[in-house]
């Protein structure tokens, strides 16, 4: 008897990656002081899923996670964002991998976390285990450095899917530096690689300076020369998108495109970059205009960082596009606090001095 093939359903992207549990503080203070936590959910890919999947666009998951109380909940959680978590499996024999951290700023001395993610379920994904197909099924495939950090198996996959060949999707790769999950030199190795292989690479200024030895938006442009569009962010400076074949000022360096944030109350500086890497994609679904697609990547940033969590609901899609539109004057006015997200008004009203 021939068994029929399975029939996947192709949405708009799909991300692959690590989710875990997260332990956010009640208070400020040191890990040691903290005397109680509020559970959430952590994971660069499933958060990018999430912000997409809220904006309207079909988005799936594709992980492992333990067969426990913690994988459940990540499920459920992610799958109440409307994102595809069909191709999500369980691991019977490893656990989900759990983090606590500080409410300090990443940027300062004083942010603690403490990952208990060493031998999780989603470090044994690998090309064996993993739904390739569902993986493959989407208009964008967007990958993250961290995955290629949690295993050799994990490394092995996404080289695999980011392998040139018919039907590849677009790949997105956001390069993700975590200095703790490389125990060795191959870190800055890998990443440039992966980098290469991609059609579109989020990269932030400083971590490329770290990682690479890169300094500036062009030094790192001519080291990742493949990707159709790389694009460097430079936290408040803003982000700047180099690409090719868009017309414009085309340089010999090909075009940048340089795009201020609007000014922000930044109430936790936590998934931001995960959250502009969804506004992006979700413009470039649309068709958009290049620095359109940067000021929906920032639009996107700042509902991250005027809330607590690490995942936040973005503007209505609506909303985010009456102020991507503005013109340069009223975009260089607009500030954003707590709950911006929620004042659907008329673009000259909202939020301008």
């Amino acid at each position: 008897m021939t068994r029929s093939p399975t029939i996947v359903n192709v949405v708009d992207v799909v991300t692959l990656g690590e989710s875990m549990v997260t332990f956010l503080p009640t208070r400020p203070g040191r890990l040691a002081d903290v005397p109680s936590f509020e559970r959430g959910i952590g994971g660069a890919e499933s958060n990018t899923a999430c912000v997409l999947a809220a904006l309207g666009h079909s988005a799936r998951w594709v992980s492992r996670v333990g067969a426990d109380g913690f994988g459940s909940h990540l499920v459920e959680r992610i799958a109440g964002y409307g994102v595809d978590v069909g191709a999500v499996r369980t691991d019977p024999a490893r656990p989900t991998g759990v983090y606590f951290r500080t409410a300090a700023d990443r940027a300062t001395a004083a942010h603690e976390v403490a990952y208990y993610r060493a031998g999780s379920a989603a470090s044994a994904m690998s090309v064996t285990n993993t739904d390739l197909t569902a993986a493959r099924a989407g208009q964008v495939l967007h990958l993250s450095g961290i995955t290629a950090a949690l295993s050799a198996e994990c490394l092995d996959l996404m080289r695999a899917l980011m392998a040139p060949g018919p039907g590849r999707p677009l790949v997105s790769f956001d390069v993700n530096y975590r200095p703790a999950l490389w125990r060795d030199a191959d870190g800055p190795r890998v990443l440039r690689e992966l980098a290469r292989r991609a059609d579109l690479v989020f990269v932030g200024d400083d971590e490329a300076r770290e990682v690479w030895g890169l300094h500036g938006g062009r030094a790192i442009r001519e080291a990742l020369p493949e990707p159709a569009t790389v694009v460097v962010k430079q936290g408040r400076g803003g982000a700047t998108a180099f690409t090719r074949g868009t017309g414009g000022q085309e340089d010999a360096d090909g075009t940048a495109f340089p795009v201020r944030p609007p000014a922000v109350d930044v109430v936790a500086p936590v998934g931001a970059g995960d959250a502009f890497a969804a506004g992006f994609l979700s413009a470039t679904l649309r068709g958009l205009p290049v620095e359109r697609r940067l000021r929906h990547g920032h639009l996107a940033a700042a509902a991250a960082l005027t809330t607590p969590a690490d995942l936040a609901a973005p503007a209505a899609l609506g909303h985010a596009d009456r102020l991507a539109a503005l013109d340069d004057e009223a975009w260089g006015r607009l500030r954003l606090g707590p709950g911006w997200t929620q004042a659907d008004r008329a673009p000259e009203e909202a939020n301008t001095p």
